[in-house]
C-alpha cells in the first residue's frame, strides 16, 4: 500500500468513525435514566397488594403488584427496582417474588402520576424488608440505600 492509498485508508476511517460518534450521540438513551427524570422525590407511596407479574430485565427489575383504591376498585402498579444483578446481590431473587405473594412497597410516585412508581423498600407478609431501590441522580438520600453511606 502506498503512501496516498494509506493517507485515503485513514481519513475513510477516520471519517466513519466521526460519523459514528455523530449518530451515536443523537440517539437517546430510552432505557436507562436518572431517578429525578422520571420520578418525584416530593411523591411518597405506599402501595399494597398482590404481586401479578415480575419482569427481571436489565437495566431495572419491575414488579407489577394489584392495589386496591379506597373506592374498592384496583389498580396495577409498575414499580420499578434496581437492576436484576443489584437485587440478587442483596438476597432478592426473581423466585423470592413469586405471582400472588402479598408485598408492600415503599416509593415514589412517577412525574406523570401515572400508576408507575420508583420502589425504595419491599415488606413481605412474614416481615422480611428488602431495599429495592434505584439509586441514582435525584433518588432521595434518607439513610435506607447502603450505599449512600
Amino acid at each position: 500500500m502506498g503512501k496516498p492509498t494509506r493517507m485515503i485508508y485513514r481519513t475513510a476511517v477516520t471519517a466513519l468513525a466521526m460519523a459514528g460518534l455523530v449518530v451515536a450521540a443523537n440517539v437517546p438513551a430510552i432505557a436507562h435514566h436518572a431517578f429525578s427524570a422520571e420520578f418525584d422525590p416530593n411523591r411518597p407511596v405506599l402501595l399494597r397488594g398482590p404481586v401479578v407479574r415480575v419482569e427481571w430485565v436489565n437495566p431495572h427489575t419491575w414488579i407489577h403488584l394489584e392495589v386496591t383504591n379506597e373506592d374498592g376498585s384496583k389498580l396495577v402498579w409498575m414499580v420499578e427496582g434496581g437492576t436484576p444483578n443489584t437485587l440478587l446481590r442483596r438476597g432478592l431473587s426473581r423466585e423470592t417474588i413469586p405471582v400472588g405473594t402479598l408485598i408492600v412497597v415503599d416509593g415514589y410516585q412517577s412525574k406523570d402520576r401515572s400508576a408507575r412508581a420508583n420502589g425504595r423498600d419491599i415488606t413481605f407478609a412474614d416481615g422480611r424488608k428488602f431495599f429495592l431501590g434505584s439509586s441514582g441522580t435525584g433518588a432521595p438520600q434518607d439513610g435506607r440505600d447502603p450505599t449512600d453511606r
